[in-house]
């Protein structure tokens, strides 16, 4: 039976969304992008931090008393792939570092003074962050745990997952640019993926093909400082607390989104040394530095 394509457009975790299914009925369609949705609305009450009643919520209560909790079988899968994070990006991927937000305020567009920034740096470490088990302690109060970097990319690799169960085997999931492709268009074509430009709002640095996997990018865009025509981004490097420098984007395509939006995360805060260690990874990537020059395997 021939399959058609179904658009299913939807607002989550801060971002427009969009499912794209080819199927043989709108209601098989409709039926499988109503799974997907409620499982990323699942995902995004469960670990947003402006929800009273969330996982993270908890988490954090008890990171500020400096004491511990039990966690459930998700949250510890995704606290382990922070460990890992952490030890390949030598630290520089910490989901501790988000108290860093108590000096950076980017809507205030207001650089914080080193003081500041040296006080709040003793509250970060995901070394002090001990994970037996079940059981999440912490061995430093005021400290808190933020799931940005992996938790949307994660929700993505869910969405595409569900789809797969449900017998899909050409789509694509875009939850706010993160995408991960479940197979090529239905005739064999591959998709084309939008690489937004980093300094042309509106515009795109370049189109890549691709036919499955997921695509996630890293840049210094999404909130920043610019003073004195100098630009701070949201990208925090979480050993000195000052914003990471060298890039503008950096674009990878790996198996799984939380892959790719991760090494894109690490790369970012590997500043000079990400070149070479994209290289050594040997990953589909494209980046755009400061100067405007673009790079990577996918130009």
């Amino acid at each position: 039976m021939q399959s058609s394509l179904f658009h299913f457009p939807f607002k989550a975790l801060g971002s427009a969304c969009d499912i794209q299914l080819y199927s043989s009925t709108k209601t098989q369609a409709q039926h499988i992008a109503n799974l997907v949705i409620a499982d990323v609305l699942r995902i995004e009450h469960k670990y947003s931090r402006y929800r009273e009643d969330s996982v993270l919520t908890a988490i954090n209560r008890v990171a500020e008393q400096g004491s511990s909790i039990q966690v459930d079988e998700e949250t510890v899968a995704l606290l382990n792939y922070a460990d890992t994070c952490f030890q390949q990006s030598e630290g520089l991927f910490d989901i501790s570092s988000g108290v860093l937000r108590e000096v950076w305020d980017f809507k205030s567009q207001v650089i914080p003074r080193q003081k500041q920034i040296t006080a709040v740096l003793a509250r970060i470490g995901w070394d002090k962050v001990i994970l037996a088990g079940d059981s999440l302690s912490f061995a430093e109060k005021g400290m808190q745990l933020d799931f940005g970097g992996i938790g949307k990319e994660y929700a993505v690799d869910r969405a595409a997952t569900i789809c797969m169960q449900q017998g899909i085997q050409h789509g694509l999931v875009d939850l706010g640019g993160d995408i991960k492709i479940i197979g090529p268009h239905a005739d064999g074509r591959p998709w084309s993926v939008g690489i937004r430009h980093p300094r042309k709002q509106g515009q795109l640095m370049s189109s890549i093909n691709v036919f499955r996997g997921g695509v996630a990018s890293s840049g210094d865009y999404e909130r920043c400082i610019i003073l004195n025509g100098k630009r701070y981004s949201h990208i925090l490097n979480p050993k000195t607390g000052w914003p990471v420098r060298g890039f503008s984007s950096i674009t990878v395509i790996a198996e799984q989104c939380v892959i790719a939006g991760s090494i894109s995360t690490i790369a970012m805060l590997k500043e000079k040394k990400a070149k070479s260690w994209l290289k050594e990874l040997g990953v589909s990537c494209l980046w755009m530095d400061e100067k405007g020059k673009v790079g990577g395997s996918i130009e």
